[in-house]
């Protein structure tokens, strides 16, 4: 009987380990749709030694409720412990870190997080390149447009389907003075998301800056017909300086 026992014992281990991942997407899950009970599962689940998994539900659902310190913590915490227990999501979620610190307004911690996904060699792929654009995106913010531009390149090697990636290229073209790195890239961004308020923007700037007033105009107002909060009023204004000029 003791030989059995530690036969099954020995069996149903991989089922335990299976069994909390379950566990964990079906609290990702339910942080998209309610993010208040999600945190309260997960928060229940930190507390009964659910360890990096259960911080990774908890990282979630203050996503979800725009705590997105409270979310860069808690993605850290999982990330420390997938590496500990040498999972190799580790690095993904180091880079969902460095993401929330973004949202929470934190460059220097976002750039932290992203090193350390980054360094590791965990990430592949997509993953890969969209944790380069959000590192690049930190180095924007921290004045470094060199560094920022090597990030760039090589988000637009992995992630070079991502719209956002030609966006940011663009734009960083166009604040170092490289309009005609601009205007291609500006296209790219265009070609994948043509109807995105916030590419249209930046279309207008570019188009003004190359002295393209037709295309000005027609990029700020299709942001301003389509857009919202920030990006709608800066193309308002943009706009308002042809009305002016009457």
């Amino acid at each position: 009987m003791i030989l059995l026992a530690l036969a099954l014992q020995t069996a149903v281990t991989p089922a335990i380990t299976d069994s909390q991942d379950a566990r964990m997407q079906r609290c990702v899950d339910l942080a998209v749709g309610d993010p208040v009970a999600a945190q309260a599962e997960a928060s229940r689940w930190v507390l009964a030694g659910g360890g990096f998994r259960a911080q990774q539900c908890l990282g979630r659902a203050q996503t979800g409720l725009d705590r997105y310190d409270a979310a860069a913590a808690a993605f850290a915490e999982s990330a420390r412990g997938a590496a500990a227990a040498k999972d190799a999501r580790a690095a993904r979620f180091w880079a969902q870190s460095g993401n929330a610190w973004l949202a929470a307004g934190d460059a220097a911690k976002a750039k932290a997080a992203l090193d350390t996904a980054l360094t590791g060699g965990g990430l592949i792929g997509l993953e890969r390149g969209e944790a380069h654009l959000d590192r690049a995106r930190s180095l924007v913010a921290a004045g470094d447009a060199a560094a920022a531009r090597k990030d760039i390149d090589a988000a637009l090697a992995d992630a070079g389907d991502d719209p956002l990636a030609w966006l940011l290229s663009a734009t960083l073209a166009r604040r170092t003075g490289d309009l005609p790195r601009a205007r291609t890239d500006i296209g790219k961004a265009l070609e994948r998301a043509s109807d995105d308020a916030s590419v249209q923007l930046e279309a207008g700037n570019i188009a003004a800056l190359s002295g393209d007033e037709a295309g000005a105009r027609g990029g700020w107002t299709r942001a301003a017909q389509t857009g919202q909060g920030a990006v709608a009023a800066s193309a308002k204004a943009a706009l308002a300086q042809f009305e002016a000029g009457k």
